[in-house]
């Protein structure tokens, strides 16, 4: 017996529907990971991917789950759920942006301070080896102060610290003390820099002064000498004194420099190039030269300023070389390639520093002007002559006194100069 129960009719199957997969609520788009084009995301099955419109078209494309189609390259996304792949799981490249203006701004500021601490400490390095050993107020009865300011620069032929090789080489001989070598006023103006020549010969009246060491006042007595003599009797105070009371021009600095120092400053230059009009020899000095444009060391170049017998004029042309020369070394001395490079301007500065003499008030920014102005000369912004000069007495020589004292005037009111000299 059949005890199931009987059929009531055909029965419907119950329909199974299948079970759409959730649809994503559309929210903001992910920028793609690198290439323009769309891609699906990494990690994304790509039945998920949505349509630009939110639809998710539910189609497989086939492609196995965190690989491009293609299986091709691009950069994988960074790993991790957090990344934009959600599971990627290679390492993530990091794109290194150099940011050039902010380096070159750093560099420039350190490149800045360096030079700034540098020129500071060289300044006071060279300062210290600055001897400031002439005293001008012990200078009486000083003229008024003129529109330019004025430095006397005297080569003396002190042999303080030379060895006997060094005279030998330098023909200098071994005198005692130290006398005028050379003298000349550069008279810095802003109508033109001028440089005059003071013959050693010069006919000058020594007038009253007050010792340098003594404290004394010593009278005027009407005395005549060379000019060369009032240095070698109180030195540079009374040098200055002369100078001014026979020209009514009053000195604002002054600047001595010796045969050693001289020659190491040009020695340490690397030698000054000159032009020579006409060759010469001079036992004494050691001179001997060929005309043409030629390079001086420094033992040449201290004959060449200090050549005096080999002339017929014999101060006055030498006045000339010195001042030819002199214009020459600053011309060199003060460049950019000598002044910014602290291997050649240590060497000039230390070479030379230490042997120059100069007053209690002069800086080495008055230094500076002074070597600018001889290099101005040189180069055509000024004149260069000698002091006019009328004619002889006993073998000194007579400035003529009315071409000074319109040269003096000139000078002291900053005009341009006009006057002529031989």
């Amino acid at each position: 017996m059949n005890d199931w129960p009987e059929p009531e009719g055909p029965q419907r199957m119950r329909h199974i529907q299948r079970q759409q997969p959730p649809v994503r609520q559309p929210g903001p788009p992910r920028p793609p990971v690198d290439a323009p084009t769309r891609q699906p995301a990494y990690g994304v099955p790509p039945q998920q991917v949505q349509s630009p419109g939110g639809y998710d078209s539910g189609y497989n494309t086939g492609q196995v789950y965190g690989t491009p189609a293609g299986g091709g390259g691009g950069a994988r996304p960074p790993a991790g759920p957090g990344g934009p792949g959600r599971g990627g799981d290679g390492p993530v490249p990091v794109r290194v942006v150099v940011d050039w203006r902010k380096r070159i701004k750093i560099g420039s500021i350190v490149l800045v301070s360096a030079l700034l601490v540098t020129t500071i400490g060289t300044y006071f390095w060279a300062d210290s080896k600055v001897r400031r050993e002439v005293d001008l107020s012990k200078v009486i009865e000083r003229p008024k102060e003129g529109d330019c300011t004025t430095y006397l620069i005297v080569g003396s032929d002190s042999r303080e610290g030379m060895s006997d090789e060094e005279k030998r080489k330098l023909h200098t001989g071994s005198a005692e003390g130290k006398r005028t070598d050379s003298m000349m006023i550069l008279a810095k103006c802003s109508s033109g820099n001028t440089m005059i020549s003071l013959p050693r010969d010069s006919d000058v009246e020594i007038p009253s002064f007050v010792g340098s060491q003594s404290g004394k006042k010593f009278p005027a007595q009407g005395r005549r000498v060379k000019l060369n003599a009032a240095y070698a009797e109180d030195g540079p105070e009374l040098l200055v004194r002369t100078i001014e009371f026979n020209t009514g021009l009053r000195i604002d600095h002054y600047a001595e420099i010796g045969f050693a120092g001289f020659a190491n400053i040009v020695d340490a230059l690397g030698g000054v190039e000159l032009d020579i009009e006409k060759g010469f020899k001079d036992e004494k000095s050691g001179a001997d030269f060929k005309a043409g444009r030629q390079t001086l060391n420094g033992s040449q170049s201290l004959a060449f300023v200090r050549t005096r017998y080999a002339f017929a004029e014999s101060d006055l042309q030498r006045t000339k070389n010195q001042q030819k020369f002199l214009s020459a070394l600053a011309s060199q001395a003060a460049t950019p390639s000598t002044i910014l490079n602290p291997f050649a301007l240590y060497p000039v500065m230390g070479a030379g520093l230490d042997t120059v003499i100069v007053d209690k008030d002069m800086g080495l920014w008055d230094m500076g002007q002074m070597f600018f102005a001889m290099k101005g000369v040189n180069g055509g912004d000024g004149v260069s002559m000698n002091m006019p000069i009328s004619g002889e007495r006993g073998g000194n020589l007579i400035w003529d006194k009315p071409k000074m004292q319109q040269l003096v005037k000139q000078i002291q009111n900053d005009e341009k100069v006009t006057v002529q000299s031989r």
